[in-house]
């Protein structure tokens, strides 16, 4: 009886997350958490670090989408299924790249779904919200907010980005074609540009897929993947602009394989402490000796830049990063 009474006294941890928190751990260690996970995206929200990745399995299996939390980098809390496919009555397989934002009260996970091949299949990018971070989260529209193949860029791999002035725009693509499009106010839709346009492609040299979007001293950073997501050339590249649209010129590699520690290491995203001002690099990597290509783990690694503002090539390792609370 006293077990159970714990379990409803604290129902937004799992027995998992029990098993996980190790305080004597003094890095975080990579990879952050067990299980193959990959296209990791970090948030802040309020006081704890978050993770929502793509559970990396074949297709049919991939159906279901877990996040991680935690208050300081290193111990890591596992809140499980928070998106399914039951929630979401037109997916059917390949559920992935979460990526999410907060608004008013509300949490809005924006992920990819089917892995559609042409505009006649059912498929692309979706929106699920939930009143938590953990979920459970449910679909939005109730159908896909991105359906169609615009510009030869295929619905997937969406990053939901908010500018300085309070819009959101959505980058996505693959197919090596990437697009942004700006959000309607209640994300349900897509709104035109200022020239009537509602997909702007700003593809720049190299890029495949994972956009990334972030800004520092007042300069937009955009951030790719290149190379082959199973290959060891699977990479992250990336260019500075003034303007939310570009032009997007490519400057440098700054993420990629090192054959001491692992391969393939690519589709990231990128946090910063508010109070120490660091700056991290949130991302997969294939283990050493691993051929399976889902066989994928999240990691995270500093991320820093030189005198310029251009960041500097970032060293992968086994140690991860030591505890940074918020």
């Amino acid at each position: 009886m006293k077990k159970r009474i714990l379990l409803l006294c604290f129902p937004l941890l799992s027995l998992s997350a029990f098993a996980q928190t190790n305080t004597e751990k003094t890095t975080s260690g990579n990879p952050i958490f067990p299980g193959w996970y990959a296209d990791p995206e970090a948030q802040i929200f309020g006081k704890e670090y978050w993770v929502y990745p793509t559970y990396s399995a074949r297709y049919e299996e991939q159906i279901f989408m877990d996040a991680f939390s935690s208050k300081d980098l290193v111990n890591w809390t596992k809140h499980p299924n928070i998106l399914k496919k039951e929630d979401v009555k037109w997916a059917n397989k390949a559920m992935w790249a979460p990526s999410i934002t907060k608004k008013g009260s509300k949490y809005y996970l924006f992920f990819g779904a089917n892995d559609i091949q042409s505009d006649k299949e059912l498929g692309g990018i979706g929106v699920a919200v939930s009143k938590k971070p953990y979920g459970p989260f449910k679909d939005h529209i109730g159908k896909p907010l991105i359906d169609k193949f615009h510009n030869k860029a295929q619905p997937i791999d969406q990053y939901v980005f908010k500018d300085k002035d309070g819009q959101y725009y959505l980058y996505y693509g693959g197919w090596s074609h990437c697009n942004v499009a700006k959000l309607s106010k209640d994300f349900k839709s897509i709104v035109p540009m200022p020239d009537g346009s509602l997909f702007k492609e700003i593809t720049p040299k190299g890029y495949v897929e994972g956009p990334f979007m972030f800004i520092r001293d007042g300069k937009y950073y955009f951030m790719w993947s290149e190379g082959g997501w199973t290959g060891p050339d699977y990479s992250v590249a990336y260019a500075i602009a003034d303007s939310p649209m570009g032009p997007f010129t490519r400057i440098d590699k700054i993420l990629q394989q090192d054959p001491a520690i692992a391969r393939g290491a690519g589709h990231h995203s990128v946090i910063q402490n508010p109070n120490t001002k660091e700056y991290y690099i949130v991302y997969h990597r294939r283990p050493l000796g691993e051929t399976n290509g889902n066989h994928r783990v999240t990691c995270i690694d500093k991320m820093e830049f030189d005198e310029n503002g251009h960041i500097k090539p970032v060293k992968i390792t086994f140690e991860g990063v030591k505890a940074n609370p918020l």
